[in-house]
């Protein structure tokens, strides 16, 4: 069974003592990744679904090497071109999958998305099944409570469902 964590600090506060309990879980970091984090993300994690740029990539490709672990990796691809979103624009997702491959020597599992509020996830998950098959990848992590059977009709394998089974976060201060 896989949990996604959105935060490296909250993962860091309660899933040690949940793992040595169920060592089965895999965990997944589901939320962005700062190249500061990375050493810990790759010690806590199983699969990392936000690797967006190339500082990211040689940061975890660094830490798995040092730590000698090997995770799942996603690359974050920003379908719908928001500025204050993270990942990779449409158009160099090719090329950043290539040079996580090539260049890092990554493992890359599969893409990730989150579409725009305001749009229909139809066209995001469908662009994001497409850079999949061309770059021969078979995960999608896409859609989360509100489309995620709309996800999964567009080939999803990973789903973000936690406000629908834990209900909506609270905000933290500022």
């Amino acid at each position: 069974m896989a949990f996604g964590e959105n935060r490296v600090q909250e993962a860091a506060g309660k899933w040690p003592a949940l793992r040595s309990s169920a060592p089965q879980l895999q965990l997944h970091l589901i939320g962005p990744l700062q190249t500061n984090k990375a050493a810990e993300a790759v010690r806590l994690f199983d699969a990392i679904h936000t690797i967006d740029r190339p500082r990211i990539a040689r940061a975890v490709a660094a830490e798995m090497i040092k730590q000698g672990r090997q995770l799942e990796l996603f690359i974050q691809v920003n379908t719908g071109d928001e500025k204050q979103k993270a990942g990779v624009s449409v158009a160099s997702a090719d090329s950043f999958i290539e040079e996580c491959r090539n260049t890092h020597g990554l493992f890359i599992s599969g893409l990730m998305c989150i579409p725009p509020v305001n749009e229909a996830p139809e066209k995001h998950f469908d662009l994001l099944a497409k850079i999949a098959r061309r770059n021969d990848l078979k995960n999608l992590s896409m859609g989360m409570s509100g489309d995620f059977e709309t996800a999964i009709k567009y080939g999803a394998t990973h789903v973000r469902v936690g406000s629908a089974i834990f209900g909506m976060r609270e905000r933290r201060p500022r």
